[in-house]
């Protein structure tokens, strides 16, 4: 019995027919003419010296000897696949220490680290929940996911997503307490993941930075003001990264239809001498490869508390007539239009 095996091209226009169960759908998988594929196959038949697939009909059968080929060549193809991709695939195992921001850590990466997992099961993951940029200087650190400008010395970074700000409020403090307009923002905890600067920015695109205030809650880091938000505490500032999924899933609302950019956005960062360690590529190639492929929910606003008139405010002379917010920008954009200044007054 002749050890010759056929040509590869034939099997593959075989398997490929007869999964596909016709020359033409084959054709089109493997990106050549269907008179190519019928070819190949008489080929292949005449090597064999047998007969692979019933002629007529609108699908074509194979006959006995095509149906005792097919699992071999179909194990076969799988093999050389699994064989190639074990050859090309990165050396990554080990312990990889990251850094990130609590929020984006806590209600973006977590819930997703299974996909980064069963992709990469020898790595063992040490997750510290951080935004201090002394860590991109650290040996005890690998990769970095910050939220800043971006301007850090000596070292690797690559904006990741730019993001938009917004109030978010327990759908059940929303209905002890409504918000109906900015004013009603007074009646109401305000809750800050900074020192204040992101509400002061909402509040200045609304026209409403005279806006008295009410009871403050001042949070070392946005994770505290979002959950703070969760368990009814008063109004914190999400964004279209963090707080996208807690708003799709009704845990959350944006009462108002405005959002403004962040000052500043997220950023993957880490050592220079790092960054081509296979382990660390991976990671991050994952990162955007996630960001990319499963895009935030639409916002989904309330339509209780829409403003969708003009709030009244006592006369102010030399000041342009409020306007009406505009629908609230789409969460998937990437890089985000910064809105027109918006009128609003509370």
């Amino acid at each position: 019995m002749s050890s010759r095996l056929p040509p590869l091209n034939p099997l593959r226009a075989f398997e490929a027919t007869a999964r596909r169960g016709s020359v033409s759908a084959a054709a089109r998988e493997l990106n050549v003419t269907h008179g190519a594929i019928s070819h190949q196959i008489k080929a292949l038949e005449q090597s064999f010296n047998a007969p692979l697939f019933e002629r007529g009909g609108k699908r074509l059968r194979l006959t006995p000897q095509g149906a005792l080929l097919l699992p071999a060549v179909t194990h076969a193809f799988a093999e050389i696949a699994a064989a190639t991709a074990a050859m090309t695939r990165p050396a990554t195992s080990g312990e990889l220490r990251v850094t990130c921001v609590p929020a984006l850590l806590s209600f973006w990466m977590i819930p997703r680290l299974h996909q980064f997992t069963e992709q990469f099961p020898d790595v063992r993951l040490k997750l510290i929940a951080s935004n201090d940029e002394a860590n991109l200087h650290s040996p005890d650190v690998d990769v970095c996911l910050l939220y800043g400008d971006g301007n850090w010395q000596d070292c690797w970074a690559r904006l990741w997503s730019r993001l938009e700000l917004f109030p978010v409020v327990s759908p059940t403090l929303l209905n002890m307490r409504p918000l109906r307009s900015i004013r009603d923002l007074r009646d109401h905890v305000m809750l800050h993941g900074d020192d204040g600067r992101e509400w002061n920015t909402w509040l200045t695109a609304a026209d409403a930075i005279d806006l008295q205030r009410g009871r403050q809650h001042f949070m070392s880091d946005a994770r505290l003001s979002t959950e703070a938000a969760l368990h009814n505490q008063g109004v914190a500032l999400g964004d279209t990264i963090t707080a996208g999924s807690l708003i799709a899933r009704g845990e959350l609302i944006a009462p108002f239809d405005l959002t403004v950019p962040a000052n500043d956005a997220f950023f993957v960062a880490c050592r220079n001498e790092v960054r081509a360690a296979p382990i660390v590529r991976v990671f991050i190639d994952w990162l955007f490869a996630a960001l990319e492929s499963d895009p935030m929910p639409e916002l989904q606003m309330s339509a209780r508390t829409i403003i969708r008139s003009r709030v009244s405010k006592p006369e102010d002379t030399g000041r342009k007539a409020p306007q009406t917010f505009q629908p609230v920008s789409s969460p998937r954009s990437r890089r985000p239009e910064r809105p027109q200044k918006r009128k609003v007054k509370p």
